[in-house]
């Protein structure tokens, strides 16, 4: 499933895509989308493809289309402070992205079928969090992930805000998924090759809306033991924070706060790292045929417009060549930067930064 927009050359270009193409339409998503480059979850030597608007998987590891996941972010209408659940979480793609929206003190669960997957979440998610330059621009909830059936959930678990189903519902186990909502939240999940979002209006309540077509695999069944029952599978619990965690997310805010207010006083506005400018397409020609003996021969027709553009476009080829020959100075962390003027033991200054190395 996908093909529904063009590839991009890097992150931003697929995203630059998607919006053209309104599956992403508003700010907050666009802003997570950037934050979290797709090609970050591919396996090496398969990233060429990262950001084409296709599925792609291999083995267990599974990443469904852009188009796909910038339709649940939009659909599942997500707010600071909610509970979201993944179920089928996969690589933590989308779960790090819900997590950018969520803030510090929203829930952010997942349930994937393979372990070793869960294991390449959680390599990603600590790559994410101690390396990437978008960490300290968001306040972040942090997904949570266990292994196991989505189907297998206990029936004492906590119900949630947000629900997404990464893959095909059949219609038996529509109501089971419904439960696990909240009055007033919000599910997003495939049914019958439509993706839907079902909103819980009341105790026994629903209202459903068809987003767009699609074609997910099917849930896989669960097994029974040797009992003939099922083996049932305990979400992460709904943690408070601790008072060290408060501290730190209040003091991380209250010094970006402070570098934000500092900057508007003088005039400074921060700056996106620029983006790789598209290269212009060249049109094609228009064609004239003539008869040579007994064939007809395609031939080019050759204007003044033809010149000009092809001149246009190899002066934008070579100004472009030059721009990438500039070396670009790496985007400044002011977060970190003031973190680590403080005048606090070096452990504690680790501490408010995540004990990231950059």
């Amino acid at each position: 499933m996908g093909g529904a927009v063009s590839a991009g050359e890097d992150n931003d270009d697929l995203i630059d895509n998607l919006k053209e193409a309104q599956y992403i339409r508003t700010e907050s998503v666009e802003q997570a989308f950037r934050a979290i480059d797709r090609g970050d979850y591919y396996l090496e030597g398969y990233r060429d493809n990262a950001y084409k608007d296709l599925a792609w998987k291999h083995g267990n590891i599974h990443l469904s289309a852009p188009c796909i996941y910038s339709e649940v972010m939009e659909a599942l209408k997500l707010q600071p402070g909610l509970s979201f659940l993944n179920l089928g979480s996969g690589t933590g793609y989308l779960s790090t992205m819900v997590g950018l929206i969520l803030g510090p003190f929203g829930i952010n669960h997942g349930i994937e079928l393979h372990s070793d997957v869960v294991e390449y979440a959680k390599e990603k998610l600590e790559s994410f969090i101690k390396y990437s330059d978008s960490f300290d621009k968001f306040e972040f909830c942090e997904p949570a992930f266990v292994v196991g059936n989505c189907l297998e959930i206990a029936s004492d678990s906590h119900q949630y805000d947000r629900i997404y189903c990464g893959a095909g519902v059949q219609k038996d186990h529509e109501n089971y998924m419904k439960i696990l909502l909240k009055v007033g939240g919000i599910l997003v999940m495939p049914i019958e090759d439509q993706l839907t979002q079902i909103l819980r209006t009341g105790q026994n309540t629903w209202e459903s809306k068809n987003i767009l077509a699609v074609s997910f695999a099917p849930l896989v069944q669960p097994n029974r033991n040797d009992n003939g029952k099922h083996d049932t599978v305990g979400l992460p619990p709904c943690a408070v924070r601790n008072l060290q965690d408060l501290a730190r997310i209040y003091i991380r805010r209250t010094l970006r706060n402070f570098i934000n207010e500092e900057m508007k006083a003088k005039g400074i506005t921060q700056k996106a790292p620029p983006k790789r400018k598209r290269r212009r397409c060249r049109r094609r020609r228009i064609n004239t045929y003539v008869f040579v003996g007994n064939q007809l021969i395609p031939q080019p027709l050759d204007s003044e417009e033809d010149e000009r553009m092809e001149d246009d476009n190899k002066e934008e080829e070579d100004k472009d060549h030059s721009e990438t020959l500039k070396p670009e100075e790496p985007p400044r962390n002011l977060l970190r930067e003031k973190i680590m003027s403080l005048p606090l033991p070096e452990s504690l200054k680790a501490y408010l930064t995540y004990y990231r190395e950059k």
